[in-house]
């Protein structure tokens, strides 16, 4: 299983951005997806995850100015990312708990990360 981010960049406080991953590979069913961000000399917490109901959780931080979205058929999730701070610079992480067709449980399963620098 891989997970491919894409998205991020460089925006103005205040400005928007759109991160996105998909995953692919033998894939049975995904649980959960969801992001986390890593700032230099923190530990990495979540932003966000979505459920395959389409329940959703969010970091308090970001509550009112983050969605998560996924498409089950296409093993995608995005976050749109608005009213953007310099607090939330950071390597995004694109997550998902997968059930590949050889297992009978899920593990988790990460992408490579995405830079979002928020700065004037």
């Amino acid at each position: 299983v891989q997970l491919q981010a894409s998205g991020g960049g460089l925006v103005q406080p205040g400005g928007s951005l759109r991160v996105s991953c998909r995953a692919s590979g033998s894939i049975f069913s995904i649980s959960s997806m969801g992001w986390y961000r890593q700032a230099p000399g923190k530990q990495r917490e979540l932003v966000a995850r979505i459920f395959s109901d389409s329940i959703t959780s969010y970091a308090d931080s970001v509550k009112g100015r983050f969605t998560i979205s996924r498409d089950n058929a296409e093993n995608s999730v995005d976050l749109q990312m608005n009213s953007l701070k310099p607090e939330d610079t950071a390597v995004y992480y694109c997550n998902a708990n997968v059930r590949t067709h050889r297992s009978i449980t899920a593990r988790d399963y990460w992408g490579q990360g995405t830079q979002v620098t928020v700065s004037s």
